[in-house]
């Protein structure tokens, strides 16, 4: 028999009693086992991204800084329904009356000249269970998109979302009155509804058909309370439109995928970025002829 040169064998992984390390996939940083950190970005990688961006992700992902655009937008829509709950006098915080009608955040269309309200909706709930649901829903979503993206993005997405809702709102349903950030909250599901079914192959089939059922039957059930507090409730008081609900989550579909799919890519290089922007700034441009112009609201 030949001699084997120890020497130029390929040595195996050990660690320093003798025993075989696991694969370096599981064991980062030379053999360390995966921390907290490490375990929660890689499940964060799987139900965020398609498989053969994970790598990359992995490589460069970290705790630090954590996801500050969604963590101080939904403090600055808690601190807001605090203030109008509590420091304003209701009849009951549970659903907020008089106060939020009377703010200069609540968008009503006989005051859109004033252009911030397009905006400033999205601070301002009419109630526990409406500022429960869009905050759990942005910091479910939310939160992951931003360690994954960069915060810039999630802040395009969500902030395309709140005024695409209220253009919408102010087209489609033009005597209505609009709270809630529930135009930015649909946009971050809607772009990453499209990723889910776009690369359903790559982002683990199982969880993908579960993921896909868990934001059709949210959706599903937003929109019919939705509709009913717009066209079958006999509160008395405004009515608040649902159109943003539509508005947010077209432009998540839209603006919303390309930027959550061109990860590690630059989007300017990208036609289909120019495409959305383009059809953003005309539906952009309509809208503010249209209220200027068009629009039955006083």
């Amino acid at each position: 028999m030949e001699d084997l040169d120890l020497e130029q064998q390929e040595p195996f992984p050990v660690d320093r009693n003798g025993r075989r390390l696991g694969d370096a996939a599981d064991q980062p940083d030379g053999g360390r086992p995966a921390g907290c950190c490490e375990r929660f970005q890689l499940s964060v990688s799987k139900w965020m991204l398609p498989e053969d961006h994970r790598e990359k992700y992995l490589e460069r992902a970290n705790c630090c800084p954590p996801p500050i655009f969604i963590v101080l937008i939904s403090i600055a829509e808690l601190a807001v329904f605090i203030y109008y709950a509590v420091w304003k006098p209701q009849k009951q915080w549970v659903t907020l009356d008089e106060g939020i009608w009377k703010s200069p955040l609540t968008y009503k269309p006989e005051v859109r000249q004033e252009a911030w309200r397009f905006i400033s909706y999205m601070f301002v709930h009419a109630g526990v269970q409406h500022i429960f649901g869009n905050l759990v829903m942005q910091l479910l979503v939310g939160i992951p998109l931003e360690l994954v993206h960069k915060g810039f993005e999630v802040g395009m997405v969500y902030m395309a979302g709140v005024l695409a809702g209220s253009l919408c709102s102010s087209i489609f349903d033009p005597l209505s009155a609009l709270v809630g950030a529930s135009g930015g909250v649909y946009a971050l599901i809607g772009g990453y509804f499209m990723n889910a079914v776009v690369n359903f192959r790559e982002m683990i089939p199982v969880l993908g058909v579960f993921r896909i059922l868990a934001i059709v039957i949210f959706v599903a059930t937003d929109f019919g309370f939705a509709f009913y507090r717009r066209f079958l409730s006999e509160d008395a008081g405004l009515k608040v439109s649902f159109v943003a609900h539509f508005g947010g989550i077209v432009a998540g579909m839209t603006v919303g995928y390309v930027f959550f799919s061109a990860y590690n890519q630059k989007l300017l290089k990208d036609p289909r970025f120019w495409l959305c922007i383009v059809g953003y700034l005309l539906f952009l441009i309509f809208a503010v002829v249209f209220n200027i112009v068009l629009s039955p609201a006083p």
